[in-house]
């Protein structure tokens, strides 16, 4: 597969994106976001692919928006910036609902629309020393609309509503205690800890299991109680019908480990 802006590779059941734009600190602009959106969907696709790996070229996880990018948006009209956003909301929902587990490597800077690209992942280990995260868009006159909503289920209202509004910087260690990452980790141990978690989660886990388990939290957490538990209901019958139940359930009674 062909980028400009990212890397990508799949083997070994892992698919690696790369966010290549060093020089700009990986800053998006609406090719990288673009690209992206085709890199999620094609590890989507390929059924080889169980795991998915962000990540960023250079000193920066991601600076956020291209200076480029925001001079041009300065001149948009309403329906130019609609496209734009709805460009960047198509990335993150596709981040959102993928029916594979995303672990974001974050070993520099999160800033903005780049911890907003952090937060989407499912699992998320930062440089303790050198990543830094925050939604500074107030300071500029703009709004993280987009990012909020997914935002606020992962870590509440209130603190979203603090982050946000204040648009201050946060260490690693600060973004674990209110559980905006799952945990920061030595600077030298990044990638160790990476591989670590993607080994776990192709050896101890059902690709079946991990993708209903996704899809309970991008459908079930926008209805309303009655219906929540109805398609719970119906996604827990349909999950023991599965070949992977019935082989992981076996498994388990015969006191072994699944060949996932």
């Amino acid at each position: 597969m062909d980028f400009r802006l990212i890397r990508y590779a799949a083997g070994e059941r892992v698919a690696r994106i790369t966010l290549n734009r060093p020089e700009k600190r990986n800053a998006l602009d609406e090719v990288m976001v673009g690209e992206l959106t085709s890199a999620f969907t094609a590890a989507a696709r390929d059924s080889n692919v169980k795991v998915v790996v962000l990540a960023g070229a250079g000193p920066a996880f991601c600076a956020g928006a291209d200076l480029a990018q925001l001079e041009r948006m300065s001149a948009f009209d309403l329906e130019q910036n609609r496209a734009d956003s709805q460009r960047l909301a198509t990335l993150f929902r596709t981040m959102y609902e993928l029916r594979k587990p995303v672990i974001g490597l974050v070993h520099g800077p999160a800033i903005a629309g780049g911890c907003g690209l952090a937060s989407l992942c499912d699992f998320v280990l930062a440089a303790r020393d050198r990543a830094k995260f925050g939604y500074t868009e107030v300071h500029i006159g703009f709004v993280p609309a987009i990012v909020s909503v997914f935002l606020s289920k992962r870590i509440g209202e209130g603190r979203a509503r603090e982050l946000m509004l204040r648009g201050n910087l946060l260490s690693a260690a600060e973004a674990e205690a209110i559980g905006l990452i799952t945990a920061a980790v030595p600077d030298d141990e990044l990638e160790q800890r990476g591989t670590a978690l993607v080994k776990e989660l192709i050896k101890e886990n059902s690709s079946t299991a991990m993708a209903m388990t996704k899809e309970v939290f991008a459908k079930a957490n926008g209805m309303n109680l009655a219906d929540a538990v109805d398609f719970s209901v119906n996604l827990n019958a349909a999950a023991r019908m599965t070949a992977d139940c019935k082989k992981g359930v076996q498994a388990f009674l015969n006191k072994q480990q699944p060949d996932w």
